[in-house]
C-alpha cells in the first residue's frame, strides 16, 4: 500500500487519509507530493499516481486499486480491517457517526475557506465572518452530543478514536492555530486530539516542512478574511 499526501503543514485532507491509514494498523509507504509548486499544473497531469484524483491528495493505491478522496479511503480501509474499527458497533453511535462524517466531508466552507489548516502558524486576533463564527459554533455542538451520548468509553467522540475523530481532527488545529474559543467541554476533547501520538507525529513532520503555499498563509495578522 502507498498513500499519496500533499504539504502536511497544509493538507487538512491528506491528515484524514494519513490517519485512517495509521488507525487501519496496515503498513503503507507515505509518498509526499509538494502542493502548488512551481511545476504544479504540469506535474498533477503527468504524475501517474495521482492522475486517476486530477491531482487532489490523498490517494490510497492498494496493489491495482486505486482510492481518493479521504472517505473513500475510510470505507476501504473499514472494509479491510473490519468496519468495527472505524464505526462503532451500536446502530444510534453509528448512525450519529455516519452523519458526522459526512457532515464534516460536505460542510463548513466559510470555516475552511477563512481559516486554512496552518499547523506552523498561532495567530492572534483574526477576524472571521457571521457565517463562519455560525461553523465555529455548530461544530463544538456536535462534539458535545455525541460526547454525552456515547462518549463514555474514553475521551474521543464515540469514546474510542474512530472515523469521526480522524475527520474532525483537522478543526481541531483549525481552532488551535486561529485562536477560535470554544467552550470549556470542548476544550478536552481537542487536547485528546492534539495529543494524540499520530497527530504529535504529523505535526513533529509539519513543523520541518520549508514548502510554503503562499495562498494558504494569512496575508496580515487580525486583517479581513476574504
Amino acid at each position: 500500500m502507498k498513500l499519496i499526501i500533499g504539504n502536511k503543514n497544509y493538507s487538512s485532507w491528506s491528515l484524514r487519509g494519513w490517519l485512517a491509514l495509521k488507525h487501519s494498523g496496515l503498513a503503507f509507504e507515505e509518498i509526499q507530493v509538494p502542493l502548488y509548486g512551481e511545476d504544479w499544473d504540469h506535474r498533477k497531469k503527468e504524475h501517474d499516481e495521482i492522475a486517476p484524483s486530477s491531482g487532489k491528495v490523498p490517494v490510497l493505491w492498494d496493489g491495482d486499486a486505486v482510492v481518493w478522496d479521504s472517505l473513500a479511503i475510510v470505507e476501504y480501509l473499514a472494509d479491510r480491517v473490519g468496519r468495527e474499527r472505524f464505526w462503532p458497533k451500536a446502530d444510534d453511535a453509528r448512525a450519529m457517526a455516519r452523519s458526522m462524517v459526512a457532515e464534516m466531508h460536505s460542510s463548513y466552507a466559510a470555516l475552511r475557506r477563512q481559516c486554512p489548516m496552518n499547523i506552523r502558524r498561532q495567530v492572534q486576533g483574526w477576524e472571521i465572518d457571521e457565517e463562519a463564527r455560525g461553523d465555529g459554533v455548530r461544530l463544538p455542538t456536535l462534539w458535545a452530543e455525541a460526547r454525552a451520548r456515547f462518549g463514555r468509553g474514553g475521551p474521543f467522540l464515540f469514546g474510542t478514536f474512530s472515523a469521526a475523530d480522524i475527520f474532525y481532527a483537522p478543526i481541531v488545529s483549525r481552532f488551535m492555530t486561529y485562536g477560535i474559543g470554544v467552550p470549556g467541554f470542548a476544550l478536552a476533547y481537542m487536547e485528546a486530539i492534539w495529543e494524540h501520538e499520530w497527530l504529535q507525529a504529523w505535526v513533529a513532520a509539519a513543523e520541518e516542512e520549508d514548502w510554503v503555499i503562499e495562498q494558504w498563509e494569512i496575508p496580515g495578522r487580525g486583517s479581513k478574511a476574504k
